[in-house]
């Protein structure tokens, strides 16, 4: 991309109307600014891509295979110049003045790397989308507790607040907004997540380098939380947790997290089978 402005990526698996939908909402979420779409096609299903990019003029980087989400956002962000980099899921709606939000918010904050919005479910309830980095209690308790006790005090911990601007400790990978040095200083995203989990890794790396994660609630975007799921729910789920049980691999390295490492795992085991004892 050449020139100055926000450099949306979005990255797309055979999807639906809903991509259609979330391009459509774009310029009334950002006016005044240039935009730059691409979408990374990791489908096979061509055609809904090709349509939603002729109609709202976003360009198709087609890899030739399912690279995942992390690598894919990668991949189109690798020789960007923009301002801004804006990586979003094709299942979201922006409210109008919602890029220009997080921008502001950016303004604000320059110790800050990425931004996130406020995120609602399409029944109106706000999503917990800001989010402390998990820890050995929280970690623990959200991931053993969370189903089965929705209230547990290690998962409210965990979810954080909802309604005030503030630095956390990771921010929702269905919509980010990221300062382009930052990305780059810390790598981006790790290519060894598929799918789930590269985002809390990007909140983690983002901290150890210096750099804030800021969720800005006046910024609202509209999530179908699950799309992705719905076909194939229980493998989702079990890929969610093979991640989560990576991420804790590498926030705690070494011999003396070896009992950590094991609680910690043994517990998403046993949230996994939980979750997918009907499939």
């Amino acid at each position: 991309m050449s020139g100055t402005g926000i450099h949306v990526v979005t990255v797309a698996y055979n999807p639906g109307v809903e991509l259609d939908t979330m391009l459509a909402s774009l310029p009334a979420a950002a006016p005044g600014f240039q935009l730059h779409t691409d979408i990374v096609d990791n489908g096979s299903e061509t055609d809904m891509v090709d349509a939603a990019a002729s109609t709202h003029g976003a360009s198709i980087i087609r890899p030739g295979q399912n690279l995942g989400y992390g690598p894919a956002a990668n991949l189109a962000f690798a020789d960007s110049d923009a301002d801004w980099f804006l990586l979003v899921n094709p299942d979201t709606v922006f409210a109008p003045n919602a890029i220009s939000a997080l921008v502001g918010a950016a303004g604000r904050h320059p110790e800050a790397g990425v931004f996130g919005p406020q995120l609602r479910n399409t029944d109106g309830s706000v999503y917990p989308s800001a989010r402390q980095l998990p820890s050995i209690s929280n970690g623990v308790g959200h991931a053993v507790l969370g189903p089965v006790w929705k209230n547990n005090p290690w998962t409210r911990a965990y979810h954080g607040n909802t309604d005030e601007e503030h630095a956390c400790g990771w921010l929702s990978g269905a919509c980010l907004l990221i300062r382009p040095e930052a990305f780059r200083e810390v790598g981006g995203f790790d290519p060894e997540y598929f799918m789930f989990f590269e985002d809390v890794d990007l909140g983690r790396k983002m901290t150890e380098e210096g750099w804030q994660s800021v969720y800005v609630p006046s910024a609202v975007v509209t999530h179908e939380q699950g799309v992705s799921w719905k076909k194939k729910p229980a493998r989702m789920i079990q890929a969610h947790h093979e991640s989560a049980a990576k991420y804790i691999a590498s926030a705690y390295p070494g011999k003396t997290n070896i009992l950590v490492r094991g609680a910690i795992t043994s517990g998403l085991k046993l949230r996994a089978k939980w979750m997918t004892r009907d499939s």
